[in-house]
């Protein structure tokens, strides 16, 4: 074992996910073999077909399918028209009070948002507490596509009291920062945030607004913020595509 792991790179399996009685199934081997002509091919480069790389690797079209799927689901590759290329680094978004547009554009891509629908309603009791609303006071719900390079990527539903942004129909860009308009138009900072980090499923219906199967594995965050007063302020449910992201954070000691 020591053998095994003196050479492996860091940040991978260690022994590149051998297991210790060294047998290994054929999809697995071949997406390794896979995996080194994505590097040769670069990003964007167009991949053999099924048929030549089941050839090339003397293994089953099945066997072959299963070693695509996982790199598709690992971000590694993407359908493109009717091919299959290499696909470029994911988006790494921190897990801080930046908001999505400043994360996006500081690795280089231009982020965006497609409104699906601004409404108001009365407010639940299960939302009241997270936003500090009275049960039955109006509240608006803010659900945009988000978008890197006009990809899209994710999906993102924002919910807070009328009384705290009372114009947000009239005054807000909807495929600008929510928290740049908070900041700008009406004055509200924040002040710090609670987040939990979970991998889910995309329903039916989120899975056709994003764009992707519904296989595919989403990173979810519900955020709950607070202003500068330590006022409950929104609620967010933030769905991102765990094939084109990756969250970093910054730990330090109590």
């Amino acid at each position: 074992m020591e053998e095994q792991t003196r050479h492996h790179r860091p940040g991978a399996p260690v022994r590149s996910g051998i297991p210790e009685h060294g047998r290994i199934p054929k999809y697995y081997a071949v997406k390794a073999r896979i995996a080194g002509l994505l590097d040769d091919l670069g990003e964007g480069g167009l991949l053999p077909t099924e048929r030549d790389l089941a050839e090339r690797y003397e293994v089953s079209r099945e066997t072959l399918r299963q070693a695509l799927r996982e790199l598709l689901l690992e971000g590694r590759i993407r359908r493109s028209g009717r091919g299959t290329v290499v696909a470029g680094p994911k988006l790494e978004q921190p897990l801080s009070l930046a908001s999505y547009t400043e994360g996006v554009r500081r690795q280089g891509r231009r982020p965006g948002r497609n409104l699906i629908g601004l409404e108001r309603f009365p407010c639940p009791p299960e939302l009241a507490d997270g936003i500090g609303a009275e049960q039955g006071e109006p509240v608006w719900h803010l659900e945009r596509v988000l978008l890197a390079d006009d990809e899209r990527v994710g999906l993102e539903s924002t919910y807070i009291r009328v009384a705290r942004a009372p114009r947000l129909d009239v005054d807000f860009q909807p495929d600008s920062s929510f928290y740049g308009y908070l900041l700008d138009s009406l004055g509200i900072s924040f002040g710090d945030a609670d987040e939990k980090l979970e991998t889910v499923l995309a329903t039916p219906r989120e899975a056709l607004l994003i764009g992707t199967p519904p296989a595919l594995p989403m990173l979810l965050i519900h955020r709950f913020s607070r202003d500068r007063d330590g006022r409950p302020l929104e609620r967010v449910r933030s769905l991102y595509r765990g094939d084109r992201f990756s969250f970093t954070t910054h730990l330090r000691p109590d």
